[in-house]
């Protein structure tokens, strides 16, 4: 039910507010992964969250070109 409130905020967004989201999602897990390499990470699953979130970032971006083209 969660991603499904997360998926219709996210499809109110334009691209560029989406590739700024992406851009910040993908710091993220880049800190998530340093964290977790120097074993200073606790919930390791946030790892696999964001990952999921990138993807959904990504496919409503390319919804939303296909569909202004």
């Amino acid at each position: 039910m969660k991603s499904n409130v997360y998926l219709k905020d996210l499809r109110n967004k334009s691209v560029a507010e989406l590739n700024t989201e992406l851009v910040a999602a993908k710091k993220e897990l880049f800190n998530l992964r340093f964290q977790n390499a120097t074993n200073q990470l606790d919930n390791t699953g946030r790892i696999t969250e964001v990952r999921k979130n990138i993807a959904r970032i990504q496919t409503v971006i390319t919804e939303q070109t296909k569909v202004a083209e």
